[in-house]
């Protein structure tokens, strides 16, 4: 796909022989040169996600809210999603930073395929608490009912092509698994086609915020349990989340899982690093700006200074924190992120006393 991309692009250029493909090698004057060193010095770019997902949002609005001309400019860049974001944050120029699930890079260090994977990736500060929406039709009424059945998991690459297969295997139900676009997921829904689909994003995800109503067609609800307490908090859907989508009356419950703003471990003197550090400061000092109501609610909920287990944060990012102790109040957790983690709390803590009643019935 990329390739054919890259191809389609030459031939168009091919064809308007004022611009070919060469252009940006054709030398440039003393001038040219100078004006190319002031645009590159202080850019970064930021892999957010598909163009309806949550973080391709959130990485706008790093631009938008961040940006300052000469001196900082953030490119954000259209993904394959949170999955494909670290790859690409490994391998592909011009990527410094990304947006994606912490489950991913468990993924990551379980196959094995990308060395000292938790060195060479680090993170800046949590981001946003997104959502597991598991979406079927009306003969679906349990995650048991998709046994078999086919269900998408969306384009590759995606956030939802890590967290569906994780989920689904732990709670011991196997779909026919298929990677189709959202949109044309759901014309084969109604088609018979496909049973479900898995999506990930933030509330208010705008998937389903602008999904017209189906009969029979709703979320699927996942119960929690241990098998799942390693990536996932328990969380619910509810009618206030999505009005014509969910009744009123019980939520529905679902998964959340944390991300992360992801950066490669540039180290210090790399040219990469310098760029980075501005973006750090910036992003810390500025953060205020990126909870004022034009932007995605779930910036409110942000906490820059919670630590993210498994995951070590980048050593600029962890300076500036230091830096800015006893200067700045401290960051808080939003009310409802702080229910949310309650709940999980006393969850565990259940399942602490169970098990403690569970051995002492066996001894």
């Amino acid at each position: 796909m990329r390739v054919f991309s890259l191809l389609s692009t030459c031939i168009l250029a091919a064809l308007l022989p004022t611009f070919p493909c060469a252009a940006q090698n054709a030398a440039k004057t003393p001038d040219e040169k100078a004006k190319a060193a002031e645009v590159n010095d202080w850019t970064v770019g930021v892999a957010g996600g598909f163009f309806e997902g949550t973080f391709i949002r959130f990485a706008v609005e790093l631009a938008k809210g961040l940006d300052d001309g000469e001196n900082l400019r953030i490119l954000p860049i259209v993904s394959y999603g949170g999955n494909e974001n670290v790859n690409d944050l490994l391998y592909l120029k011009g990527v410094d930073i990304a947006i994606a699930y912490t489950d991913t890079l468990e993924l990551y260090k379980k196959s094995g395929q990308v060395k000292n994977i938790e060195q060479r990736i680090n993170y800046i500060s949590e981001l946003l608490v997104g959502e597991l929406y598991v979406y079927g039709g009306p003969a679906i009424t349990t995650m048991k009912d998709l046994e078999g059945k086919t269900v998408s998991l969306g384009t590759k690459g995606g956030s939802a092509t890590t967290t569906g297969p994780i989920v689904f295997e732990r709670l011991g139900v196997h779909p026919q698994f298929v990677y189709v676009n959202n949109t044309v997921a759901i014309e084969k829904m109604k088609a018979g086609e496909i049973a479900a689909i898995v999506s990930t994003g933030g509330k208010p995800n705008d998937l389903f915020v602008k999904l017209k109503p189906e009969p029979g067609f709703h979320f699927i609800p996942i119960e929690y349990s241990e098998k799942l307490a390693d990536y996932y908090l328990p969380c619910p859907l509810s009618h206030d989340d999505y009005p014509h989508l969910i009744p009123e009356g019980p939520p529905v419950g679902t998964l959340c899982m944390p991300s992360v703003l992801a950066v490669y471990n540039f180290p210090k003197g790399n040219d990469r690093a310098r760029r980075l550090g501005r973006f750090i400061d910036y992003y810390f000092d500025r953060f205020d700006k990126l909870k004022q109501p034009s932007f995605h609610p779930k910036w409110k909920d942000v906490n820059v200074a919670a630590k993210v287990p498994g995951w070590t944060r980048y050593w600029m990012a962890e300076e500036k924190l230091a830096a800015m102790q006893g200067t700045a109040a401290a960051p808080v957790v939003s009310p409802d992120k702080e229910a949310l983690f309650r709940q999980f709390d006393k969850w565990q803590k259940e399942r602490v006393r169970k098990q403690s009643i569970k051995q002492s019935t066996k001894q």
